[in-house]
């Protein structure tokens, strides 16, 4: 794989999606969680989406309970938590793992792109953050502590690249 758009993923609904729809834009692709100290964090996921969305940001949030059973729900019942408690309108994907031999093959190779720190690849909690550019690439990883309002600058660099 050499690129985000070589990969698919699944919408919460269970809705096949290759990431191929999203060629030419901004990601923003975050782990998240329902009963997770940084959960708030879905409001500024929000906002950076809202504010950014109309010139080509996209946040894909994908639901993982690998860290302290945070996010054990259906589906069903994390939609309904995001949407109703945090207005969430950016595509939420399926509950997925994020580390370990059943990462998901999108999640594999964002580590690798991505390294953490000391060159760490695993995920070490929720709302860790991959900014992806136009043209597919990974620009930077993100820790769970960044908020989403401090990594605006970077968005808006990524959204000028051509």
């Amino acid at each position: 794989m050499t690129n985000i758009y070589d990969f698919e993923a699944r919408r919460i609904d269970g809705q096949a999606v290759p990431l191929a729809e999203f060629r030419g834009q901004v990601l923003l692709i975050v782990n998240t969680a329902s009963k997770c100290g940084f959960t708030p964090q879905f409001e500024g996921l929000e906002a950076l989406y809202r504010k950014y969305a109309a010139r080509g940001l996209s946040v894909l949030g994908f639901p993982s309970n690998q860290f302290m059973s945070q996010d054990p729900g259906s589906n069903d019942e994390i939609g309904a938590f995001c949407v109703q408690n945090y207005g969430v309108s950016f595509p939420m994907m399926e509950k997925i793992d994020v580390n370990g031999a059943d990462a998901t093959p999108l999640y594999q190779w964002l580590v690798k792109e991505a390294p953490g720190l000391l060159g760490s690849t695993a995920i070490k909690w929720n709302f860790t953050k991959f900014l992806v550019g136009r043209d597919g690439q990974v620009i930077r990883r993100y820790a769970p502590m960044d908020k989403p309002e401090s990594i605006a600058g970077d968005i808006e660099k990524a959204l000028a690249a051509s």
